[in-house]
């Protein structure tokens, strides 16, 4: 049976002053006291994934999915960090400060990592079966992604410094709940705009380059789709939750239940980040990466003959468009 958290109040000390030998349960942040040991697992769990998403960044020089990644990996580290200190003194606030912060806008960054994968994915398959230019999507998106980490971060400190103040902190978690919201409704336009533009490719004639048409047949390019997908319905799951935790306030039953958040907010992560992780765009698609970056960007031009790369990962690829090319010369 769980500790009631209403034994030992003592209202007239400050939340500062309070401890847990002099104040209750109720005075601090929580109805409960945040456990050190499931905590302390998605800390080590998500410190730990930096080390492949990083060395897979700089192998495959996926340089946007990497930092997109190593933030958000690094900021839900810190969070639970912070939910350790809460333990230790529920009534700390700014291991509050950092929790509810850091954990709330952490996947925003994971979610930028998702959406930079579209835009070369429609590079791979073509241009020309998207509704919008590539770079006009992931313009847009990251736009959104910018709107809901500052209406989430600010939210946040306004909400925490009320609450810390004893005012009324729902103006802060209404401007937190628009943010998760908006990364909520991007993360759906995300699902549509990918599931309509996989339609056309069915329907219509992909790009027949053979360097694009090997990496596309590939296995593990599949799996990256799988895994991509998938990743961002949990991520949509995690953000509706955040959304109904923070609607009911501080003293509402899914801010105090803490087996909840941590399955939907921390599982839902954590599955995700292994996707992201085990089905790395790097490996899935190879010099392609680098080479629609480089489209994105306008330097070269998007069906750039990856043959000719110095630097091009795959073996079997650059043998493919050889032979193909000799073909094409008889």
């Amino acid at each position: 049976m769980g500790v009631d958290p209403y034994v030992g109040c003592n209202f007239d000390i400050a939340k500062d002053d309070c401890t847990l030998e002099t104040c209750c349960l109720a005075q601090s942040y929580f109805l409960y006291r945040p456990d050190y040991s499931g905590n302390l697992f998605y800390v080590i769990f998500f410190l730990a994934f930096i080390f492949p998403q990083v060395g897979l960044g700089i192998k495959y020089k996926t340089w946007g999915y990497m930092v997109g990644l190593f933030l958000g990996l690094v900021l839900e580290a810190i969070g639970y960090c912070s939910r350790i200190g809460l333990h230790q003194n529920p009534f700390s606030q700014g291991s509050f400060m950092l929790y509810l912060v850091g954990l709330t806008i952490a996947p925003v960054f994971i979610t930028a990592g998702i959406y930079l994968c579209l835009s070369r994915l429609i590079i791979l398959y073509g241009e020309d079966l998207s509704i919008l230019p590539p770079r006009t999507l992931a313009v847009s998106f990251m736009t959104s992604d910018f709107l809901t980490l500052v209406m989430q971060g600010v939210g946040g400190v306004w909400a925490q410094t009320a609450h810390q103040k004893g005012e009324n902190a729902r103006p802060g978690l209404n401007l937190m709940i628009a943010g998760l919201l908006l990364q909520a409704i991007s993360l759906g336009f995300f699902v549509v705009i990918g599931a309509l533009f996989m339609l056309r490719v069915r329907r219509g004639m992909p790009d027949q380059s053979p360097s694009k048409v090997f990496t596309r047949r590939r296995p593990l390019f599949k799996a990256f789709l799988g895994g991509l997908l998938l990743s961002t319905i949990l991520i949509l799951i995690r953000s509706i939750y955040r959304v109904a935790e923070l609607w009911g306030g501080f003293k509402g039953k899914l801010w105090n239940d803490e087996a909840d958040f941590m399955v939907l907010d921390g599982c839902m992560m954590g599955i995700s980040v292994i996707l992201l992780t085990a089905f790395h765009p790097g490996p899935a698609s190879g010099a392609q990466w680098s080479a629609s970056n480089w489209s994105l960007r306008g330097d070269i031009d998007p069906k750039i003959e990856l043959s000719s790369n110095p630097d091009m990962p795959l073996g079997p690829e650059r043998q493919m468009v050889s032979r193909w090319k000799h073909k094409s010369r008889l």
